[in-house]
């Protein structure tokens, strides 16, 4: 478990079953900026939880639930190392009812803490649809800075958008600036 000020992360487990399968296939969790996913069935969420997810193109995904410190599960933070290059990539989301209370940031520089100090990488990135103001904000409060724009890169919702690609390296980070203890 890592654990700041405001919000814990763990990882996702057979007890994040049901949050994980209503997460999934509720549409307006996802936020008008998140392409929408095919639903899943129960059978296919149960697969998916039962460990590191993997792509068909060898990505491996891990998947952290984020919960306020009383237990309540507000979203997801995950990662995921791009083959062949070892990049990491990082996203999030929250229920839409936590949004803008601050929980994202500090999930996020929880995430970026962590993985500065357990693994020798140089950098880490994340994209976000170039409308999305929110996501934008928790990118650069962490210290994330945008080095171009992907045109084109998705389909979501009936048009073609692009993505803000967003990096930070590890000599912009320097130390942990959240994280209190990992268990």
């Amino acid at each position: 478990m890592l654990e700041g000020k405001e919000v814990r992360l763990r990882l996702r487990d057979k007890e994040d079953l049901a949050f994980f399968f209503n997460f999934w296939n509720a549409i307006d969790f996802y936020g008008e900026y998140e392409v929408i996913q095919p639903q899943i069935s129960r059978a296919q969420a149960e697969k998916g939880i039962e460990g590191k997810d993997q792509s068909d193109s060898g990505v491996n995904w891990t998947w952290f639930v984020m919960e306020k410190k009383d237990g309540t599960k507000i979203g997801f933070i995950l990662h995921f190392t791009v083959p062949p290059a070892g990049i990491i990539e990082v996203g999030y989301t929250l229920v839409p009812s936590e949004r803008d209370k601050g929980y994202g940031t500090e999930a996020l520089q929880i995430m970026v803490d962590y993985l500065f100090l357990a693994r020798e990488i140089m950098r880490m990135q994340a994209t976000r649809d170039p409308r999305n103001k929110p996501s934008q904000r928790i990118l650069e409060k962490v210290g994330f800075k945008m080095e171009g724009t992907i045109r084109n890169s998705g389909f979501c919702r009936g048009e073609w958008v692009g993505d803000c690609l967003y990096s930070i390296l590890r000599e912009e980070w320097k130390e942990p600036k959240i994280l209190t203890k990992t268990a």
